[in-house]
């Protein structure tokens, strides 16, 4: 067991929730919009040795959202990007690419063939989509090397070396169009077979329900919250919300440097501009960085940008805007600027667990391969803070509670136990008694434990893609769960 002062020193920096809509452009293109990014040693049994990536795209689905429920864009693509040296610079690339095939069903109609608006016109199984008016398909491709080298995509294919074209189940329509859903998307999980790969991956593109855990129209709300109430103590806003996940698993060795298990990851996606150039709309490593770390006039350039570039929004982390308001709204003591004690936790990891040996200062989720994972059933949602060295900020799983987490530190929980960044010592709380109530503390199973109406059976998986199938859009009862 690390010591408590270990633990606290390796907190990230400020961050509240996971990122919606967060930058006024990308707040206009839902289906490019990066809301979560998880990066983590695969915890299901006889995955030793692979990671897993999640990139959920298109936030906030309302189960009932047809007729159309939620494509992603096939006018452009979706990205994992993998820095192996530190560099902040992306050395492995994936790249997911969409086709959305209108089938345009008819029924006969006083003599006539017409269309039908609806996206099915009977029952949907994996071996049957005759019915199914829009089929989604996608390529995967990989390309080892700097965007700026002349190097080729190499196509990801089938274990079995089919041609790599996969298909994406439709999202939840409902129990009566597609029975069984989860064994129904289940069939879409593909064993892949990556270039430079020396054991076959496993790819998975669909819809999931969403597993972040926050309140955050209150936090929205001048964090309308009781601050020193407890952390399971308000409802999870997110209950009733599906998200499209695009899910990755590689053996670690697959990605990692000759000589350096750590490395750093983000999600982009990026819109076609026509003549065969592209704009990168969305880009998200640590949660909620744009949304609530960099300020209202950089969000649309920080979502544009690369993480080597990332010196020009210093400021930000090192004199951060959140606690400043904190204190305004509740009288809390600010920590001492500039905030160097968040620089490395932020932007170069933290030395002696997830920092490379030569980093570039730059905004990356980064993980340190070589630290196993820890079971499901002890698992911190804390992560670190918790003395779980295998949870957030040492890559993401999808329990880790990092707004718990990044609330504190942004508040001085670091400070409070390092003693350099205000006169905090004597806070028994150590400058943080801000939760958001989402979350019940300490080494339990990976299951919500969110007050309100939740869905008894409402836990993460075991196992890929680890997040829970969607909520269907029939039978709805109370915003898309099943009525009792």
């Amino acid at each position: 067991m690390k010591p408590l002062f270990f633990c606290l020193s390796l907190l990230p920096a400020v961050a509240l929730a996971s990122s919606h809509r967060e930058a006024p452009f990308i707040s206009t293109l839902p289906q490019m919009d990066a809301s979560d990014f998880y990066m983590f040693m695969s915890y299901e049994p006889g995955r030793q040795g692979y990671v897993t990536l999640l990139a959920n795209y298109n936030p906030l689905q309302d189960p009932t959202g047809g007729p159309n429920f939620f494509p992603l864009n096939d006018k452009g693509y979706y990205d994992f990007n993998i820095d192996t040296d530190g560099s902040g610079h992306a050395d492995l690339t994936f790249r997911f690419k969409f086709t959305n095939t209108y089938k345009n069903l008819t029924v006969p109609a006083g003599g006539q063939a017409i269309a039908v608006p609806l996206l099915n016109i009977g029952p949907v199984s994996a071996t049957n989509q005759a019915n199914l008016n829009r089929i989604e398909t996608y390529t995967l491709q990989v390309r080892r090397g700097d965007a700026d080298d002349p190097v080729t995509w190499q196509p990801v294919v089938t274990a079995a070396g089919s041609a790599g074209t996969f298909t994406k189940p439709v999202d939840d329509i409902g129990q009566k169009s597609i029975a069984q859903y989860a064994n129904y998307a289940d069939s879409y999980v593909y064993d892949v077979v990556v270039p430079g790969c020396p054991r076959p991956g496993r790819v998975f593109v669909g819809q999931r329900k969403d597993g972040f855990v926050v309140n955050v129209g209150e936090i929205f709300d001048l964090v309308n919250l009781n601050p020193l109430g407890p952390r399971d103590g308000g409802r999870n806003a997110l209950t009733h919300k599906d998200v499209t996940t695009l899910a990755l698993e590689l053996p670690a060795s697959c990605l990692t440097g000759a000589s350096n298990p750590i490395i750093g990851g983000w999600t982009t996606s990026s819109m076609a501009l026509g003549g065969g150039n592209y704009v990168q709309v969305s880009r998200l490593g640590q949660p909620l960085v744009n949304e609530l770390v960099i300020g209202l006039k950089d969000k649309d350039k920080f979502n544009g940008s690369m993480p080597s570039n990332d010196a020009q929004f210093l400021k930000y982390v090192t004199n951060p805007s959140v606690p400043v308001l904190l204190h305004a709204l509740f009288g809390t003591q600010v920590p001492q600027m500039p905030r160097n004690d968040l620089v490395s936790v932020y932007l170069t990891g933290v030395k002696g667990l997830n920092q490379p040996m030569h980093v570039t200062p730059a905004e990356e989720l980064r993980l340190n391969t070589s630290i196993k994972p820890t079971p499901p059933q002890l698992q911190n949602d804390l992560g670190v803070l918790g003395h779980d060295l295998a949870g957030f900020p040492n890559g993401r799983r999808p329990y880790d509670d990092v707004v718990d987490v990044t609330l504190r530190v942004a508040e001085g929980a670091l400070c409070g136990a390092v003693g350099s960044c205000g006169n905090q010592t004597s806070d028994p709380n150590h400058g943080a008694p801000f939760t958001d109530g989402a979350r019940s503390p300490g080494p339990t199973a990976a299951t919500e434990h969110v007050t309100g109406n939740e869905n008894p059976a409402d836990t993460y998986l075991g196992y890929f893609p680890y997040l829970m199938p969607p909520l269907p859009g029939a039978p709805n009862g109370v915003n898309g769960l099943p009525a009792n």
